[in-house]
């Protein structure tokens, strides 16, 4: 008889039908269908051995579950509450309760002092215990079940507090957390707040749901960091100020225009300077060390230069591949500070002169106008270290950009004519992450706070129109908790709190823009999708003002306000010479920002890369388009494909959904437009990034700058860029106004993956399909070069003009690129290189995961494997073992496929837990005591196997995971 030990200890033997019943029970509301619970059931009963936990059930079910996703979206649904069930059954119910905990961790003291040192503060602690009654009562604990498996399994990850390594808090009980760190004793806050992020209107960025109500709660995501000094004190002190920001997981934008250049002149010593490379490598070396909260991830700092500094191309080529490793610092992020001359001397293919700050002093200081007079002044006075045509570097640029995706691009001038932080002073660079532009100097470091609006949230039901009042309602919520946050953060320097208090800048974005348009069936490059593009960003900003001024009048308004462009009535779109829209009344707001009581924030509106937050909510990054209808998933359990939800259940509607389609989109690189069977409509609404014009989407970017009083994350996507295509894409952006022009340039593989996944006959039948399509397209072309020589061979009598009744507009082809883009959270799978002319065999079968009946005791601890099967699985293998019996790690080229398709493999054979032999004063244990030590072996192999796959996420992690400001 084959048993598993329930949570109690209790053995119970193993029924197919009780756990079906157990999933049939968590398909409430789903499309019963298409989901198949005995098809998981089958699946668990294969990854059954003798002892194991129902713990190790639920997660191999969930796995299970989370792999069919492909077949319909509702399967992700199921293995999230497959997931949480097993999560609740593992964690206490009440929110009080579980604060009580983590607040008397009890092996949580000091070694040496004996002190307490609990996992939330003592403010958090006495806000619940006053009121526990009331927040115990207002968590919906049903709503864990809204978050789809990945999700989930993020949050799980990393968000979620553990005690002794295990899970002991829900992620509603995470969403009160913060709610009450933030708000603290009042109690209508912390609910208003609560319901409104379960509902999942909006996120706090990452920092704020790590820290909140914690001890040290540093809750904020970016800081702009000023070089102190050009000298080895100000250096130091720099680095030391960026090493305390990193500890507490803060990521930062360095601006280093004012350091000297190589070979200056240094007087204390009598010698000259090495330039900003290996003061750069010192740096390097610290983002490594200082990572982020203690090998949460690595420290990240983004460097930003002026493109006049005559280090620039060393500056340009330290994140290259390849070179002399002494002149390279692969960790930092590099940024490029560009004032509107430069661009201008690039247009006209004039000259540039490169200077050393240290011999032309003050060029960082000033910016348009002003800057452009001082520089061609310095020029007349001969003071340059070199001229060169400008564009040898724009060409250096382009060159580094193609190679690294970098350096990222924002323009100076627009940057600071642009901002409501004008009156400051000149502001000298952006952030990590290109969407906060502040203004920072060496006794302020610029602070922003970050939270994400969930835009398909306010999407009506009848999925026809937006509620923008519902969106402007949520907005000036989310305003609101973002000042809040300014007063109760955990600075880690002082320079940090000074400039927060003093300017009190926040920073609103959004995520899931794309899957907006896809809801409510909007093409992205459509008219509608402009126009909604506007709307929702002129409402936020609308709301943001309105929230911020009605604090000013409680409050007062922020110590720099007067002399703001704001204090003068002049808003964002007048910055921009726009006007606004009819939907919100503007001329009133101005009045009162004006007359009566200012603004309580100098700063609003920031659209940052929202890389974890949005995987937990389960839509797609902050504005951007999807990169591909079908991609990988990375969790604990291996890797998964996932199919756009938005399209997949489209195509179940239209009855076009099959393992087939599945295999057709993969072909395609996961765009669909080469397939016949599918609408026109529907390839118009599901267009990749790389379909997408990047004109549109710069575009719209410019669209939404007007309503933005920062900066956005824009990312550029050019399948195979040219340096020809990144000028027109650079000058295009500039031109537009944009203060952000590229955060990365994304590109793709210049060789496909070879796709082991597919069925070869369905990819061979694409292929054949596309060369036929690319053939065609060419005979057209050739005919129309035909045509139009005949027609300039053919005599002109006379001409006619005749007005059209019907427009006609253009439509321009553009080249359908695919493939599939990896996820932040995905490695690829293999490195096999297959030359050209030979064959490759694959077996045409579709090999479906299966949990072999192997405990997870038997895995050697040091295996890393990253493949498409579950983590169980690999438990099929046998331990590879060296000549001298130790055991080995397998490499990432390694294939864990089982060579056996599951149609062939045995019936499972129960394997029998390892025997215990127990002995107490010389006697026999009993059969209950027995059964005791044999149930803490179950619990100690569970907790293995659940600490190994930690270790090999966190490596994974530290390598892979997106620096963002909400990573």
């Amino acid at each position: 008889m084959t048993y598993v030990f329930k949570r109690d200890g209790r053995k119970e033997r193993v029924a197919f039908d009780k756990i079906t019943a157990r999933i049939s029970k968590l398909c409430y509301g789903l499309d019963i269908d298409h989901v198949d619970p005995i098809e998981i059931t089958k699946k668990v009963i294969a990854g059954v051995y003798q002892g194991v936990t129902t713990v190790e059930l639920d997660n191999l079910a969930s796995e299970t579950a989370a792999y069919l996703t492909t077949k319909h979206p509702d399967y992700a649904i199921l293995a999230a509450r497959i997931a949480i069930s097993n999560l609740h059954k593992e964690t206490k119910k009440n929110f009080s309760a579980v604060i009580e905990d983590l607040y008397s961790y009890s092996t949580c003291l000091n070694p040496k002092n004996g002190k307490r040192a609990g996992l939330i503060s003592e403010g958090t602690y006495q806000a619940v215990k006053a009121h526990a009654a009331r927040l115990d009562s207002a968590i919906i604990y049903d709503r864990d079940f809204h978050y789809n498996y990945f999700g989930f399994k993020t949050l799980e990850r990393s968000y979620l507090l553990r005690l002794n390594g295990r899970v002991a808090e829900r992620p509603q009980q995470l969403l009160m957390r913060v709610a009450v760190g933030i708000h603290g004793q009042d109690v209508e806050k912390c609910i208003e707040t609560y319901h409104l992020m379960s509902e999942r209107y909006f996120t706090h960025a990452s920092p704020t749901l790590f820290n909140a109500g914690l001890p040290n709660p540093q809750l904020s995501s970016c800081f702009l960091v000023a070089m102190k000094d050009d000298s080895i004190e100000g250096i130091y002190d720099t680095l030391k100020t960026c090493a305390m920001i990193s500890k507490t997981a803060g990521g930062i934008g360095l601006n280093i225009h004012n350091i000297r250049a190589t070979g200056s002149y240094i007087a204390g010593t009598n010698g000259y300077s090495n330039g900003i490379v290996p003061m750069l490598r010192a740096y390097d070396a610290t983002a490594r060390y200082v990572d982020q909260g203690g090998n949460k991830r690595p420290g990240a700092f983004a460097i930003y230069i002026e493109p006049w500094h005559a280090d620039i191309f060393s500056f340009l080529d330290l994140r290259k591949n390849h070179g002399k490793e002494e002149a390279r610092a692969r960790d930092l992020f590099y940024a490029l500070w560009i004032p509107d001359l430069f661009m201008k001397r690039v247009e006209e293919n004039g000259d540039w002169t490169l200077f050393c700050p240290n011999e032309a002093p003050g060029m960082a200081d000033v910016h348009s106008a002003e800057f452009e007079a001082l520089y061609m002044k310095y020029e007349s006075e001969k003071r340059g270290r070199e001229t060169i045509k400008a564009q040898k570097l724009w060409a250096a640029i382009l060159e580094a950009q193609i190679e690294t995706g970098g350096p990222f691009m924002l323009y100076k001038d627009a940057a600071n004519a642009k901002s409501n932080q004008q009156n400051l002073g000149t502001i000298k660079s952006s952030n990590l992450c290109t969407e906060i532009i502040e203004y920072s100097a060496p006794d302020e470091v610029a602070v922003c706070n970050l939270a994400s609006l969930a835009l398909p949230s306010f999407v009506s039901a009848d999925k026809k129109s937006y509620d923008f009042q519902k969106l402007h309602d949520v907005a000036k919520v989310v305003a609101n908790n973002l000042n809040k946050i300014i007063d109760i953060n955990y600075y880690p320097v002082p320079e940090a709190r000074r400039s927060n208090m003093r300017h009190r800048p926040i920073g609103l974005g959004v995520n899931g823009l794309a899957d907006t348009f896809m809801i409510l069936r909007m093409p992205f490059e459509s008219q509608e999708a402009k126009e909604l593009n506007i709307q929702i960003f002129e409402t936020i900003y609308h709301a943001a003002l309105e929230a911020s001024h009605e604090l000013a009048v409680k409050e007062g308004h922020y110590e720099t306000f007067p002399g703001s462009p704001a204090s003068k009535g002049l808003l964002q779109f007048d910055l921009w010479g726009q006007k606004p829209t009819d939907l919100w009344e503007w001329s009133e707001l101005k009045r009162k920002i004006v007359e009566e009581g200012g603004l309580r924030n100098s700063l609003l509106v920031a659209p940052m890369p929202t890389a974890s937050t949005s995987q937990i909510l389960g839509f797609n990054e902050c504005f951007e388009p999807y990169t591909s209808n079908i991609y990988t998933r990375r969790v604990l359990a291996g890797e998964f494909q996932v199919v756009c939800p938005w399209l997949l259940r489209e195509l179940v509607d239209l009855k076009l959904w099959d393992d087939e389609m599945k295999q057709r989109i993969i072909a395609n690189g996961g765009s669909i437009q080469a397939i016949e069977e599918i609408p026109a409509k529907t390839k118009a609404i599901y267009k990749t990034v790389w379909e997408i014009s990047q004109k549109k989407i710069l575009e719209m970017a410019a669209d939404r700058g007007a309503y933005i009083c920062q900066s956005q994350s824009l990312n550029v996507h050019l399948a195979a860029p040219t340096k020809g295509q990144l000028t027109s894409m650079h000058f295009y952006g500039w031109k537009k106004g944009l203060k952000t022009g590229m955060y990365y340039l994304r590109t793709r593989p210049a060789a496909a993956a070879i796709q082991f996944t597919v069925d070869q006959s369905v990819l061979a039948k694409e292929k054949a399909k596309k060369a036929a399509l690319a053939q065609k397209e060419k005979e057209a072309k050739q005919d129309a070069k035909i045509a139009a020589k005949a027609k300039d061979d053919t005599p002109t009598i006379a001409t006619v003009k005749v007005a059209p009744t019907t427009p006609v507009k253009a439509i321009k082809a553009e080249p359908i690129e695919a493939a599939i883009p990896r996820s932040p959270f995905a490695r690829s799978v293999s490195s096999v290189t297959v030359e050209p002319a030979t064959p490759v065999k694959v077996k045409e079968e579709s090999v479906e995961p299966t949990i072999p009946p192997t405990p997870p005791s038997s895995l050697p601890s040091n295996l890393s494997i990253a493949t498409s099967t579950s983590l169980a699985s690999l438990s099929s293998l046998p331990t590879p073992t060296s000549e001298s019996g130790g055991s080995l790690s397998l490499s990432r080229e390694t294939s864990a496929a089982p060579s056996t398709p599951p149609s062939e493999l045995a019936d499972p054979v129960p394997i029998p837990a390892p025997a215990v032999t127990a002995v107490a004063d010389g006697k026999e244990l009993s059969q209950e005591e027995q059964d005791k030590l044999e149930f803490e072996e179950a619990k100690r192999r569970q907790k293995e196997r659940e600490l190994e796959n930690e270790k090999l996420m966190c490596s994974i992690e530290n390598k892979e995971a997106c620096l963002m400001c909400s990573a």
